[in-house]
Formats: C-alpha cells, structure tokens, sequence
C-alpha cells in the first residue's frame, strides 16, 4: 500500500505540472480541456461507486466460502458418522459458485474502467485538437505550439488514466476497512458508569434485585437476590434454561443486567476498573480452552510474571504430580490446537492448574459434562478443593463430587430460587433438588454403583 501511496502522489505531482505547462502554452485551449474534464470525473465516480458495491459483495462472498470450508474441515467427522459429506459438497458447491459470480462482477467492473476512461479521454483529445486546428489556421497559434499543445493534452490525460488501474487495489482496501471498522464501531453492551481501581477482594457477592434478558426474549432472571459469603462456594443446580450460566456471566460482565444491582464487597461492578477486576476471576467454562503451544505456556497464560518453578510446584501439587506422568514430555507437551492432543478430562485439568497459578480471589466452575476416567477425575477433584479452600467459589454443577464439595447448594428453577442448603438437608427435604439427585447425580453416587453391582453379580448367579 506504501508503493501505491507513492505512486498516486507521483501522479498528482505531474499533473499539476502539466497544468502549468499547458497554461503557458494556451490559456483557451487549456480552459477547453478543463471543461473536457468533468465528463471523465462523473464517469469515474460513477465506476468508483459501482466497483465499492461489486468489491464488498465479492468480500462477503469470499468470507462465506472460508466460513464453510472451516466449518467442514472441522465437523467433518460429524458429517462422516451422519453420512452427510453429500450435503458438505453442495452447501460449499452453492457459496463457492455464489462468491464466483459476485467476484467475476467485481472483475468485470474493475477490467471495464480503464478502457471506458480511455474511450472518454480519447473523445476530449479528439475535441481539443479540432479546436486547435482552428486556432492555427486563426493564426493565432503556431504548428509547432499547437503539436507541443496536444502531446499536453495526452499527457494530462495518462496521470488519470494511470490513477485507474490502482482502483482494484484501492477498492478491496476500502472493502476490507469498512469491514474492520464496522466492528471496532460495534457497540459495546457492557456498560461502566466508572473505573475505580480494584487492589484486592474479599469475594463478597451480592445479587440485589437483578433482572437481566437476552434481547427481546422474556427475562431469565427476574427480581433476583442472592448474597454470597467471602470463601464460600455455592453450587448451582437446575434444569437446563434455569440460568445457571447466565449469573456467572453477569459476575465476569460478560453481559449487562437491565435492572438491580451486583456488588463485589459491597461496591457496585459496574464502578470497579473492569481489566482489573478481571484479573482476579478464575473462570473455567463449560468446554476448556487452550491455546496452541505448551501446558506450560498455558499455565503462564493467567500469570505471565509466574516462574517456572512457581508453575511446576502448583502442577505437582495434584497428586504429586501424577497427571504429568500421562504427558509425553510433562510440562513441555504440546496440547495443539484448541487442545486437540488432550483428553477432556486432561483439558479441564490444564484449565484448574491454570486457575491454581492465577490465585483468584473469585472462582468460577462452569463443570464440563464429558465423562471422564475415575483417575483423572480425582485429580480434578483434587485440584477443584484446592482452589475452593483459596476463593470464593461459583460452581455450576453437573457431578455429584462437585455439589457435595460445595458449602451451599441453590436450587434454580426458571430464574429463581426455589431450594437452598446442604445435601443433607436438601434430600431431606424431599424437594426439587431430591428429584434432579434421583435424575443427574444418584447414579454417580458410590452407593448407587456398589448396588448395581450387587445386582448384576445375583442376576448372573
């Protein structure tokens, strides 16, 4: 773009120039070409506005045809179990031939301005040397002027025409940055009437009549209160759409509530500075996500300033150390992609350690429901408690390790709390937490396995 940027100004340069020149040669004949002008400038603006619309239409085109093959790369095992490669095939056929018709527009409009600025400026050369020729025969210009005149005239003519080719270019920049900016432009949801610093926390969270809703959709939460104690974990429970999630992310501030009021230590969230608040949540989602490189590097990824030996004294306070015995080269395993070369289980394990080395003062647990093998969830379990000891802890449950680990259990149904306490107390009640016990978690239960297996060894003698 640098190159291109030189050559417009080297362009504009010679153009003035010839203005000059042309000027002192003959002041009517120049002002006869000036009044040329206007038609390659109407002709050029109507291609300017023309190529911007064929240039992003081709843009969107292309991006949806990126879109599908990342999506088909991705599912494609997916769609090979669901014997759908066939469909795969149509739906790129349809974008691909789609963005080949938008992008061979684009071409044809990009290849068509130079030779109708062309057409147009040979017109006005045409009408400027007639007119020339009869201000010689006038006598009032001299052959050789009128020759110089008219090489002028071409002259002043390439400096545009030349301007043109750099439109493909210049169009697909100008595509490509109205894209750009129509996303930094995006409005931000999240709202902070203030930035007041956050030094330390103490983990106090209180909900105080909070609404929140998902656009125009009916309100998740509603009226909702809840107060959380510093170093308390609360577990979570409810049926899917309950809105477990949904209060986690109103912690993180991930979305913004409609009415009511959050406090961290009795100070509205929404005054705290929000990177600094950030930086002292721990925040396990429900599918952990690592980046490319190392199981150090991701450890370090919540700490940069961590050493390594801080690093490795954490990751070997789980279980000794064991879980690092699985990976090939320990810390220095490389997880791949998104943590492709990982387990489930192992991705949720880097997620903990990762949590351990942050040291937040708030944790929150959006558990993973993916099976994982009783040896690792042990660990996880081991590394769960050690956080939980260190933080105030919100745990959206799906494991029964997970809700008996936890101080305090709040049963949501439909945005509201319709059960809290104890596991203890909570089936001794016999209310909605003992039906989703009986439907999620008694099957999970020690109790539960030893029974079925003494069911299965008397049915088989």
């Amino acid at each position: 773009m640098a190159v291109i940027a030189s050559d417009v100004v080297t362009q504009m340069i010679q153009l003035v120039v010839l203005m000059i020149i042309l000027f002192n040669a003959s002041f009517g004949l120049t002002m006869l070409l000036i009044l040329t002008t206007p038609l390659t400038l109407l002709a050029s603006m109507g291609f300017r506005t023309l190529a911007r619309r064929t240039t992003r239409t081709g843009s969107r085109a292309t991006a949806n045809v990126n879109d599908a093959i990342q999506e088909s790369v991705s599912g494609i095992m997916v769609a090979k179990n669901f014997r759908r490669e066939a469909a795969l095939y149509d739906e790129f056929h349809r974008v691909n031939s789609q963005s080949f018709q938008a992008n061979m527009r684009r071409g044809l409009v990009l290849a068509a301005v130079f030779p109708v600025l062309n057409i147009i400026a040979a017109i006005a050369i045409a009408i400027i040397t007639y007119a020339g020729a009869q201000v010689v025969v006038s006598g009032a210009l001299s052959l050789g002027m009128w020759y110089l005149f008219i090489q002028g005239v071409d002259r002043f003519y390439f400096p545009i025409l030349n301007l043109s080719t750099f439109w493909s270019q210049f169009q697909q920049a100008l595509s490509s940055t109205e894209r750009i900016f129509a996303l930094i432009d995006a409005d931000n949801t999240v709202k902070q009437t203030a930035h007041e610093p956050v030094a330390g926390l103490a983990g106090k969270i209180e909900f105080d009549r909070v609404t929140f809703a998902y656009d125009d959709t009916p309100p998740v939460l509603n009226d909702f209160s809840l107060t959380i104690a510093p170093g308390e974990s609360v577990a979570f429970v409810g049926h899917t759409g309950a809105g477990k999630s949904t209060l986690a992310k109103l912690i993180t501030r991930f979305y913004e509530f409609q009415a009511g009021q959050i406090r961290i230590d009795g100070r509205d969230i929404r005054t705290l500075d929000l990177h600094q608040y950030r930086s002292k949540l721990g925040l396990v989602p429900q599918q952990p996500f690592l980046f490319s490189g190392t199981i150090l590097e991701n450890l370090r990824y919540s700490r940069p300033e961590a050493t390594d030996a801080e690093i490795d004294a954490i990751a070997h306070s789980i279980g000794g150390g064991e879980w690092l015995e699985t990976m090939p080269n320990g810390l220095l395993t490389d997880v791949g992609e998104r943590g492709a070369r990982l387990s489930m289980g192992q991705r949720q394990l880097v997620s903990l350690v990762r949590v351990l080395v942050q040291q937040p003062a708030i944790f929150i647990l959006d558990e993973a429901t993916a099976s994982v093998d009783p040896f690792t969830e042990a660990q996880i379990q081991e590394a769960l408690e050690m956080i939980l000891r260190q933080s105030t802890s919100i745990l959206i449950a799906h494991r029964l390790s997970t809700v008996r680990s936890a101080d305090r259990i709040i049963v949501l149904k439909q945005g509201a709390i319709i059960e809290q306490g104890n596991h203890a107390h909570l089936m001794t009640s016999g209310g909605h937490y003992a039906e989703l016990y009986d439907t999620y978690f008694r099957h999970q239960s020690l109790e539960y396995i030893e029974n079925s297996r003494a069911a299965f060894a008397q049915s088989m003698g």
